[in-house]
């Protein structure tokens, strides 16, 4: 497959056990290839991806995604931030909201947080996991966190050995400043 990425990940085998090898391939081709998501799916997590509802191109990569992994029994539903739409309303319960560099553009970022505070106020134990380029230091989430009640936990990257300049054989993240975040209400445990 040209250009893609591939990721392997070994487990050690125990005793009676064989090891396994992970292979997920990523087409290099922008937003919507939904790397956390299938990820997550090949771990076995109960995975339901989302894109723009208004982006059906989008939602067509994901479902590529989807057959490229072999990933049939992963959902894909158009939601757009900020729009509490049927989709929204119909989603089961999560434990872990995942989004990768969602937080491009400052216009876009209370939209964001108050789709997930709906979320939250549906299961107050979600966190929403995110990890973003940081592209301005003008450019901060504390007082929308403030204003939607949410606290959030900063995971620095060395803390699983994501702060190198090349990962996976991958230029990524290079020299840019790449931040993960962990976002939950504010009166969850």
């Amino acid at each position: 497959m040209a250009g893609a990425q591939r990721f392997r990940f070994r487990e050690e085998p125990g005793p009676g056990t064989e090891g396994a090898v992970l292979e997920v391939r990523v087409p290099q081709i922008g937003a919507g290839v939904s790397l956390p998501g299938i990820l997550a799916a090949k771990c076995g997590a109960e995975v339901i991806l989302s894109d723009s509802s208004e982006l059906p191109h989008c939602l067509d990569v994901c479902w590529q995604s989807c057959q490229l992994n072999d990933l049939t029994q992963v959902q894909v539903v158009g939601l757009t931030w900020g729009h509490v739409t049927k989709d929204l309303l119909s989603l089961p319960p999560q434990d872990i909201i995942l989004a990768s560099d969602v937080f491009f553009e400052p216009e876009d970022f209370e939209s964001i947080l108050a789709t997930v505070y709906f979320l939250m106020q549906r299961n107050p134990k979600v966190q929403f996991w995110s990890t973003y380029q940081v592209r301005s230091a003008d450019w901060s989430l504390e007082g929308l966190l403030f204003k939607w009640d949410m606290k959030c936990v900063h995971i620095p990257l060395e803390s699983f050995d994501a702060d190198k300049e090349d990962i996976a054989e991958s230029t990524l993240p290079g020299r840019h400043t790449v931040e993960m975040l962990v976002v939950s209400a504010k009166n969850s445990s």
